[in-house]
């Protein structure tokens, strides 16, 4: 389940703690051989530095852009899978009728051809779900030591339970052997039901204009897989991503070289000034200390907005802010069975309304 942290910026320093040390270790040991082992030659003009990093700011906000981009577009496609399985359910409940059958059907009967398609529909939306999980080489979540981490607090029914565990009560045995076999699943259930649809229309309980509209709905469901497949399977492109990342570490390693002339400048004034009280002067004596703060902040800034970048690159890999489906196909399931007037008693409750926990 997805709950808003009460501290929200320290569970942040949780996911970057490790970073943080890392950050501490980089900014100490110039410091140290500058102040005590007097390497008074090791510096470098801040100016160039900063050049440095406002190029990277605009790298990585560039970077940051089309990674939301992404995620806004991945949630775009499954707000019209909820639309178009709104329609879908409103076309089977209004299209599927004996006005042009020879044998006519019971109305439990017609009921139960209604439902029949509905469960595929949550079928073909749970094969998907799991496709959009597989796990990709160039996803972090189950690479990258903090992410591994966080995904212990994270739920995610696509990792709990197997795609046959979750077609159980909504395809046929029949059925569900042939999706299982198939390497596209949720292709298979499109195509089982494009089959079911057109036997509708043999035997007349649809006509030739209604079995072309269901055909109009089933193309606009393949459009919409097509689109959700592209972005798990295109990754953000490597060169941006990976180029960035070796350009934040060069700009952590050379801040602190950049700052320790500055704090010392800084310190040397301080006691030019003529200030009389002791711990003022031991402060402007060890000024040049104040590196190490300054440097951890402004590299964990610059770091944690890379990390940003990263983790939203991929909407469907799991991470705490990816795209919520398993919450939103929950709740297409629970609209179109109650559009054809299912048994309550059957239809499952809301997930939470997220899935997990946040990072």
């Amino acid at each position: 389940m997805y709950t808003k942290p009460k501290y929200p910026i320290a569970v942040v320093f949780k996911w970057t703690r490790r970073y943080i040390y890392i950050f501490f270790i980089t900014a100490l040991f110039p410091v140290l051989l500058y102040e005590v082992a007097d390497c008074k030659w090791l510096t470098l003009p801040w100016q160039p530095i900063g050049l440095i990093g406002t190029a990277l700011a605009f790298i990585t906000g560039f970077k940051n852009n089309a990674s939301y981009d992404r995620q806004w577009e991945a949630r775009k496609i499954y707000g019209g899978i909820v639309n178009a399985s709104r329609l879908f359910a409103t076309m089977i409940n209004d299209f599927i009728s004996n006005e042009y059958a020879v044998n006519k059907k019971t109305d439990d009967e017609l009921f139960q051809i209604r439902k029949i398609m509905i469960l595929r529909h949550v079928a073909w939306m749970t094969s998907l779900r799991h496709a959009l999980r597989q796990k990709k080489t160039w996803e972090t979540a189950k690479t990258n030591r903090s992410d591994r981490e966080h995904m212990k607090t994270i739920k995610v029914m696509e990792f709990e339970n197997t795609l046959s565990e979750e077609l159980d009560g909504y395809l046929s045995n029949t059925e569900k052997t042939y999706v299982l076999k198939k390497t596209n699943k949720q292709t298979a259930g499109l195509n089982l039901q494009s089959k079911h649809i057109g036997l509708l229309k043999s035997i007349g309980l649809i006509d030739d204009f209604r079995h072309v509209e269901f055909k109009n709905i089933i193309g606009e469901l393949f459009t919409l897989q097509g689109k959700a497949e592209r972005i798990k399977n295109f990754p953000y492109p490597r060169q941006f991503s990976t180029l960035n990342s070796y350009f934040i570490w060069i700009f952590i390693i050379l801040v602190p070289i950049g700052f320790m002339r500055q704090f010392d400048m800084t310190g040397q004034s301080l006691i030019e000034s003529g200030i009389s009280n002791t711990i003022f002067t031991f402060i402007a004596e060890h000024f040049v200390w104040f590196t190490i703060p300054f440097s951890i902040i402004i590299s964990w800034i610059f770091f944690t907005m890379e990390r940003v970048g990263d983790t939203s690159e991929n909407p469907f890999e799991g991470m705490g802010n990816d795209v919520p489906i398993s919450t939103i196909s929950r709740s297409i399931e629970i609209d179109i069975r109650e559009m054809i007037e299912d048994d309550k008693n059957l239809i499952p409750s809301p997930l939470p309304e997220y899935s997990y926990t946040q990072m």
